[in-house]
């Protein structure tokens, strides 16, 4: 069966270029941490997920390994497994047996990154009815009528929930809720653990993750036509306890001036962009935010060190 793909984000060059020089000249200058995936970034961020330093991804791929048949005895029927931020799909791929997967909805912003993707699913499970949706639903989630009406399992794992501040990840999963129709839940949540392991996670030997943040400076170059010079920039992270939070930065190594059409900012040395936050959460606290969405039945599972879980919930 060839795959459904439907469009719904279609971006606006003005509005993009007008919000990224709105976060530059704010009095704390920021950078969406959405402009870390170009396609450059798009693989710096895999190659992160490679380093020994970086254990969510691993970590979270064990928990799946050894406890999918279990989450899915848990979980309520469905008739679509919903994908939040498909990228490759190689997640949702290793659960479609085990929660013995009919349909599958691949959510992402664009339907060119999920093409390739869901053309190699169609080959190895051509009885599978698939679907691929480009959509921005960190704005809005609001899947269209195509995906159908039945009780859907929404599938966000990665700890990309800790980009959003507390108060966005409540209305966000309150959309999930939603959107789930009766059905359920599966998410995977980074877990507040010693400091030392979630700084070198973030700002890891080989730089890696440094190419990761620079790199989003050529980004808004080419959509503001911003000035940025990479030589001016260096990568910093850090976590912020009072937060719970790791946040990363870009900060002037020298005295700069950062020019786009019709304006510009001078940053003194030392000066920082705050391009991203990750939330890390303690289970009971992630536990008490899903019931507030409207969640029940939740349950979770984590590795023997408490660094990461996956939580399942019913709507």
């Amino acid at each position: 069966m060839t795959p459904q793909l439907i469009q719904i984000h279609h971006a606006d060059p003005a509005a993009i270029r007008a919000e990224l020089i709105a976060g530059l000249s704010a009095p704390v200058a920021t950078i969406s941490p959405k402009y870390l995936y170009d396609a450059l970034g798009a693989r710096l961020f895999a190659a992160i997920t490679e380093l020994p330093e970086y254990y969510p991804t691993r970590t979270e791929a064990a928990i799946f390994a050894a406890h999918a048949e279990e989450m899915a005895r848990r979980l309520p029927a469905f008739d679509t497994f919903v994908d939040l931020g498909a990228g490759n799909c190689e997640k949702a791929a290793r659960l479609f047996a085990p929660f013995q997967v009919k349909r599958y909805v691949a959510v992402d912003i664009s339907v060119d990154y999920l093409r390739d993707s869901l053309d190699i699913l169609r080959r190895q499970h051509p009885h599978l009815a698939l679907m691929g949706i480009g959509l921005d639903f960190s704005a809005a989630l609001q899947l269209p009528a195509e995906v159908g009406s039945g009780p859907r399992l929404m599938f966000y794992p990665g700890s990309s929930i800790g980009n959003f501040t507390p108060d966005e990840a409540l209305a966000f999963l309150r959309q999930v809720h939603a959107a789930a129709q009766g059905g359920g839940l599966l998410i995977g949540v980074d877990l507040v653990k010693p400091v030392a392991v979630l700084e070198a996670a973030y700002d890891d030997p080989l730089q890696v993750t440094a190419a990761f943040n620079r790199n989003m400076l050529r980004h808004v170059c080419r959509l503001a036509s911003a000035d940025f010079s990479l030589a001016d920039w260096r990568h910093v992270a850090f976590f912020n306890s009072v937060a719970s939070r790791i946040e990363m930065h870009l900060e002037a190594v020298r005295d700069v001036t950062v020019r786009w059409p019709e304006g510009e900012r001078h940053f003194a040395a030392g000066a920082r962009i705050h391009t991203e936050n990750s939330y890390k959460w303690r289970i009971e606290d992630f536990a008490a935010l899903l019931e507030t969405a409207g969640f029940r039945a939740i349950r979770h599972w984590a590795d023997a060190q408490d660094w990461f879980a996956v939580f399942s919930a019913q709507s």
